[in-house]
């Protein structure tokens, strides 16, 4: 007798992953001629950008002027809802709910690329606009020490590490995979608008609560642009990734195979040889057994008196109504004759 294996969960995760036979061929892009020209446009700007706050150029003045107009003064009714409107440039909430849903699609899609192109992403995003951050250390509005100044170089103060801004680079980033990864050109149209004005949004967004600069909403802007236009240049070691992944699960299920116990089949009796004894004794008719069960008579259930049950100490003595002896019909009263017995014998 053989039984199945029982599965664990993650055995019906990855047996829902291999139902299909083959995974869909799916649109990725590639590094055409358009987006070369897009990335070298995009790059150029950022340089500008970096520039510009470098020299202390009118950029500068225009950051120094924003921030005395002090828009959350200016409008103080919208700030309530802008406080919440700025996470969705955070890195945490947004990976989460972005990541959520690739996931779905990676297991719909029977393919792993979403998942590992989003983190591919999320990787250059860190490393770039981090290096950058950090190497021209530059303070935001609320730890400006002299108006005018491009407040660069202070490594070592609080608040100096602002340039680009995170929270638009990581808008771009997030929201902008959804369409570099959408599956027909209408949709990906569409999502790359959106993720534009999103992201733009939400740089504004800290611009209007005085936690960056005018010029680092648009370095952050252009940070998060740049990765999601050089990802196709990635994409072969993203292929390199999956399959890898996907060979590592082979081996790992068909090692789990091997290791899981199964049960020895019982071999067959050998054939008993009939003798003329036994052959009559199969030709006579069966007699009737009784087991030692059925043959006891059943015992009569026990019932207890309702109520509470006393000792026999607790109890009251009861003193019995007339004599005790049993009545003899044949003895004679005390103070009869009693009557002849009859003699026998002779």
């Amino acid at each position: 007798m053989r039984t199945e294996p029982k599965l664990t969960r993650l055995d019906r995760i990855f047996a829902r992953l291999d139902r299909e036979p083959k995974r869909p061929v799916l649109d990725v892009p590639r590094m055409t001629r358009h987006r070369v020209v897009l990335f070298g446009a995009t790059l150029a700007f950022y340089l500008t950008i970096v520039l510009a706050v470098v020299t202390t150029s009118w950029l500068v003045r225009f950051d120094w002027q924003a921030m005395l107009f002090r828009p959350y003064q200016q409008w103080p009714e919208i700030h309530a809802f802008l406080d919440y409107w700025v996470v969705l440039g955070q890195r945490g909430p947004t990976a989460v709910m972005v990541a959520a849903w690739l996931g779905w699609r990676s297991w719909r899609q029977h393919t792993l690329r979403p998942l590992l192109a989003f983190g591919a992403a999320l990787l250059l995003l860190n490393v770039s606009v981090g290096a950058v951050k950090y190497g021209l250390g530059r303070s935001g509005p609320h730890y400006a020490t002299e108006v005018g100044s491009n407040e660069m170089w202070h490594w070592f103060q609080a608040g100096s590490d602002i340039f680009p801004s995170g929270h638009t680079a990581n808008a771009v980033v997030t929201w902008g995979i959804l369409a570099y990864l959408a599956t027909s050109p209408r949709a990906r149209r569409w999502l790359s608008a959106l993720s534009a004005v999103l992201s733009l949004s939400v740089g504004l967004t800290t611009v209007y609560l005085g936690t960056h600069w005018l010029s680092d909403v648009l370095l952050g802007w252009a940070a998060g642009l740049l990765i999601l236009l050089g990802l196709p240049w990635f994409e072969p070691p993203i292929a390199r990734a999956e399959a890898w992944l996907l060979d590592l699960r082979d081996r790992w299920l068909a090692g789990a195979s091997r290791t899981t116990p199964q049960a020895t089949p019982v071999p067959a009796a050998a054939p008993v040889p009939v003798t003329p004894l036994a052959a009559a004794e199969e030709e006579a008719p069966p007699r009737e057994t009784v087991s030692p069960s059925a043959a006891r008579a059943p015992r009569a259930p026990v019932y207890l008196a309702p109520g509470p049950h006393t000792t026999r100490s607790e109890r009251t003595p009861v003193t019995p109504v007339g004599s005790r002896r049993p009545p003899y019909p044949e003895r004679a009263t005390r103070g009869s004759t009693p009557a002849a017995r009859p003699l026998t014998g002779g």
